[in-house]
C-alpha cells in the first residue's frame, strides 16, 4: 500500500456530475438546454480526442454539445466571422475555441472575440479582471479543477506556501489567484516560477504544495521537494514506449523518485485532467443558469 494519498480527478469529477445533473434537471423544467459549441481548426489528434470526450459526456447528461471543424489553412477572418455567428446563437451558452491555433491565426483575437458571456475558458480579459479581483465570472477550467480536488480531498492551502511551475494564461496565473485569495480553500502564499527563475530549488524545498504546469515529461524530482510536500501534476506529456500503443502518457513529475516523499499526489492520467472536462461542462451550466437569471430581471 502506498504511504501516500493519490488525489483522483476521476472521483472528484463524479461528486461533480451528480450535482450538475440536479442543476441540469432544475433548467429542464424551465425548457433550458445548456449548450456548448467547439470550434477546432485544422486536424491535431489530440485536440480531435479531447473534443469527442467532451462531446460524449456532455450528450450524456442531456446537454447540447456541438463541433465545427475548420480547415488548418482558413483565413482568421472566417474565424471570426465563425464566432460572432455564435454570439448570437441562442442554443449555445458557452464557446469553445480549442487550442492550439495554426500560426497564422492570433490566438488574442480569437480570445477577444467571443462574448465574455459565453467564454467558458475563462480567457477573454474581462472575465480575467474578474477573476483577479475575486469575483469571477467563469474561472478557468484546469485551475478550477486543481481547487476542487483539493477541497475534495481537505487539503487546505491557508498559510501554506504554493509553488507553481509555469506561467500561463491558462493555469499559471489563474491558479496563482485562486490559491491566494481571501477565500474559504486558498489563503496561501503562492510564487510563481519560470524558465527564468534562479536557485529553483530553494522554492520547490520550501513548498508545502506544488503545482506542476510547464508540459516537461519527468522534470520536478525527489531531490527537489521537502518531505509530506503536496504535488499537482498538470503535465499531460506523449513520450515513446515500448508498448502496443508506442507511446505512454506521463506527467511533469518523476513518480519513481517522489513518491517516497510526498503526501499526496495527483496521477497521470486520472488526475487533473478528468477535472478540467468536469470544470468545463459546469461552466457551460453555469453559462445557461446567468442567461436565465438575466432573462428574469
Amino acid at each position: 500500500m502506498p504511504k501516500f494519498d493519490i488525489l483522483s480527478g476521476s472521483d472528484t469529477a463524479k461528486s461533480v456530475y451528480k450535482d450538475i445533473k440536479n442543476r441540469i434537471s432544475a433548467l429542464e423544467k424551465k425548457n433550458i438546454q445548456p449548450g456548448l459549441c467547439v470550434i477546432l481548426i485544422g486536424d491535431d489528434p489530440a485536440s480531435q480526442i479531447y473534443v469527442r470526450t467532451k462531446t460524449k459526456k456532455m450528450n450524456a447528461l442531456g446537454m447540447l454539445s456541438e463541433s465545427i471543424l475548420l480547415p488548418k489553412h482558413i483565413a482568421e477572418d472566417k474565424v471570426l466571422a465563425t464566432i460572432n455567428d455564435l454570439n448570437n446563437d441562442s442554443r449555445f451558452h458557452g464557446i469553445l475555441v480549442q487550442f492550439p491555433l495554426p500560426s497564422h491565426i492570433k490566438q488574442q483575437s480569437i480570445i477577444t472575440a467571443i462574448s465574455p458571456k459565453k467564454d467558458v475558458d475563462g480567457f477573454h480579459p474581462e472575465n480575467v479582471g474578474w477573476l483577479s479581483i475575486g469575483k469571477p465570472r467563469f474561472i478557468p477550467c484546469t485551475p478550477k479543477g486543481i481547487m476542487r480536488i483539493l477541497d475534495f480531498y481537505d487539503i487546505g492551502l491557508e498559510g501554506k506556501n504554493i509553488v507553481v511551475l509555469g506561467r500561463s494564461n491558462i493555469v499559471g496565473r489563474p491558479i496563482s489567484i485562486l490559491t491566494s485569495l481571501n477565500n474559504k480553500g486558498a489563503n496561501g502564499t503562492c510564487t510563481i516560477c519560470h524558465s527564468r527563475t534562479k536557485n529553483l530549488e530553494y522554492f520547490t524545498k520550501n513548498a508545502d504544495v506544488i503545482i506542476m504546469a510547464i508540459g516537461i515529461p519527468n522534470y520536478l524530482k525527489g531531490n527537489m521537494i521537502k518531505k509530506d510536500a503536496v504535488v499537482i501534476d498538470v503535465g499531460i506529456n506523449r513520450v515513446t514506449a515500448d508498448n502496443e500503443k508506442g507511446y505512454e502518457i506521463i506527467g511533469d513529475v518523476d513518480w519513481d523518485s517522489i513518491t517516497d516523499k510526498v503526501s499526496a499526489i495527483t496521477p497521470v492520467p486520472g488526475g487533473v485532467g478528468p477535472m478540467t472536462i468536469a470544470m468545463l461542462i459546469e461552466n457551460t451550466l453555469e453559462a445557461a443558469e446567468n442567461m436565465d437569471k438575466y432573462m428574469q430581471l
